[in-house]
């Protein structure tokens, strides 16, 4: 199986590939620039290895949650490559794939994935990992002082993802947590996930709010 990851979620761009079990992961932008650069990224990564469009067998994008404008390019370039191709298509959420990365580090215990929301928010996901993930809680957006409140009285917890590199300030003071600040969801977790997924025959976004327009404008006209 040939699998190629679009990961857009985030600030930062990569794309990832896996070519019968060995995956490899590339940062092609780190400024948001996810429409320039993510189109020569995914170029550049089946060049290096040989390889076209038309060798790909499946299709993995991060569908979410995350910034999004970087969202809606991942998107559609997964479901346009995928449609293209005639290849299977799969969706898995930047938060799943921080717990599968923290699983496959070797981490066990509770966990909560945290990516950047802006406005002062993170989104966030509590996980159990045993020799599985196991979601305890759906996805919320939530500040991050509320969920340094929430677990300062647990035993021990995890905390990964770019929302605790965003607001390590908030995180660093908890003697319980062991924090691991990743500027992009591990891309290599992403793969495995978009194996082991279930295809389907359109990504739909998991936002949890509205854009940062709809909200701006919705703020002016209360204001005005």
């Amino acid at each position: 199986m040939t699998v190629l990851l679009i990961e857009t979620a985030t600030t930062t761009c990569g794309v990832g590939l896996m070519v019968d079990g060995n995956c490899e992961g590339v940062i092609v932008d780190r400024n948001r620039n996810h429409t320039e650069f993510l189109t020569d990224g995914i170029e550049k990564i089946l060049t290096a290895h040989g390889l076209t469009p038309r060798d790909l067998t499946r299709v993995v994008v991060d569908r979410g949650p995350g910034l999004y404008t970087g969202l809606r390019v991942g998107i559609a370039s997964a479901i346009g490559l995928a449609k293209g191709l005639g290849v299977d298509l799969v969706g898995v959420t930047s938060l799943e794939i921080l717990a599968r990365g923290a699983l496959d580090a070797g981490i066990r215990g509770e966990l909560i994935a945290l990516i950047d929301g802006r406005r002062g928010e993170v989104f966030a996901q509590h996980f159990t990992l045993r020799d599985t993930i196991h979601p305890v809680a759906d996805p919320i957006v939530v500040r991050p002082q509320d969920v340094a409140t929430a677990v300062e009285s647990w035993s021990s917890v995890h905390l990964w993802g770019d929302g605790v590199l965003r607001y390590l300030d908030v995180f660093e003071g908890l003697t319980n947590a062991v924090l691991n600040p990743l500027e992009i969801p591990p891309l290599e977790a992403g793969l495995r996930l978009g194996v082991e997924g279930t295809p389907v025959d359109v990504v739909t976004p998991l936002y949890l709010r509205d854009p940062d327009a709809v909200a701006n404008f919705t703020t002016r006209e209360q204001q005005s």
